[in-house]
């Protein structure tokens, strides 16, 4: 049986005239609580508003509920007189200091981190992967970590930041990696192994709680899963689901690996934020490096080495035709970096980079 799949996503509030980010999302949120009840719910900064499927055993019922969750906070979004836009850093705006959120919890974390609250609008796609316990999803986390570079060039959407280009096809990922414990997690020795790290982190103080292990994959703070968390938001319902397909069969040929005891690979963490930096700079169209040979290779070749390494999941649970139209349609239409700057390109407004990127409202 395919293990269950959910996604979690941020947008941006803008305003529909200036395309500008708005602090609007706790009005947004509560309006779109009344079609999603939980599922809809704020972040740290009010220019974000967060939504979250159910668990999902297929790729159908999935994009099925992307698309329903994004027509819902689109909505909520239009009646407070707003959009929400799907791009990992804002196109458009006056960014910092970020206005934050109501609340004890926010107000604290403002109190631990300062000033990189200041910057932290930005909005990611996390994918949860059901786990049987957190032994397990620290195991798979292990043989994940070989292939983070190549998911986060496959997901770069965020080149533009406060009306510049960055030069990068995923700022969002230069801008997280100052966080004290962000980017791509360590080799651990087991679950013990884990909590004994984290317990030193939190007693330091780089921690708030638990809550703040910001690492791009992690057991899940509250849910009984792996959760992979490095990706920009999807330009589309479609991009993310594929996204999360990808992510389920590499987590179940992991799951395959711990159980044959076949060890995972255990690249230096130094080869890996390289490696994250390179995929950050340029996406799906640059050149990268093998973590585990040191081999450089580009992306493209990169996700084709992905793509095979999962095809036996991916037959499995009948995914693969999809998920392998949606690589190649990455590899030859463009990543969602590819596709905001297209969208500069014809006209030279930034205005159109963010109206490419909002999300439609639907008829549920």
């Amino acid at each position: 049986m395919a293990l269950r799949m959910g996604i979690e996503e941020e947008y941006f509030v803008v305003d529909p005239g200036s395309r500008e980010v708005v602090p609007r999302a706790a009005a947004v949120v509560r309006r779109a609580e009344r079609a999603l009840g939980e599922r809809a719910s704020t972040e740290l900064v009010d220019f974000l508003a967060e939504a979250k499927t159910p668990p999902c055993d297929d790729l159908d019922k999935l994009e099925e509920q992307v698309e329903a969750m994004r027509a819902a906070m689109a909505g909520a979004a239009a009646a407070e007189g707003v959009r929400l836009a799907a791009t990992g850093t804002p196109v458009l705006g006056d960014l910092v200091p970020a206005p934050i959120g109501a609340g004890a919890r926010y107000a604290e974390s403002l109190a631990v981190y300062r000033a990189l609250d200041d910057e932290q609008s930005i909005c990611s796609c996390h994918v949860h992967i059901e786990m049987p316990d957190r032994e397990r999803a620290v195991a798979v986390s292990n043989h994940l970590r070989p292939w983070l570079p190549t998911l986060l060039a496959l997901a770069a959407n965020s080149p533009y930041w406060a009306g510049r280009d960055t030069g990068h096809a995923c700022w969002r990922v230069m801008t997280w990696a100052r966080w004290p414990v962000a980017g791509p997690p360590p080799y651990f020795e087991s679950y013990a192994h884990y909590e004994e790290l984290v317990g030193t982190l939190l007693g330091c103080g780089a921690l708030m709680d638990t809550g703040t292990i910001f690492w791009d994959v992690r057991p899940s703070a509250r849910l009984p899963t792996v959760e992979v968390r490095l990706g920009d938001v999807a330009p589309t319902a479609a991009d993310a689901s594929v996204f999360a397909a990808l992510i389920r069969a590499l987590v179940e040929m992991s799951v395959r690996a711990v159980e044959a005891g076949e060890p995972p690979p255990d690249p230096p963490q130094e080869m890996l934020r390289a490696a994250y930096w390179l995929a950050a700079r340029d996406g799906l169209a640059g050149d990268g490096v093998d973590v585990c040979t040191g081999r450089p290779a580009a992306f493209r070749e990169l996700a084709g080495d992905l793509l095979a390494h999962v095809l036996p999941a991916l037959r499995d649970s009948g995914d693969l035709d999809r998920v392998a139209a949606g690589v190649r349609r990455l590899m030859t239409g463009g990543t969602g970096a590819e596709r905001q700057r297209a969208a500069y390109r014809r006209r030279g407004r930034l205005t159109d980079v963010v109206d490419a990127a909002l999300l439609r409202q639907r008829a549920l």
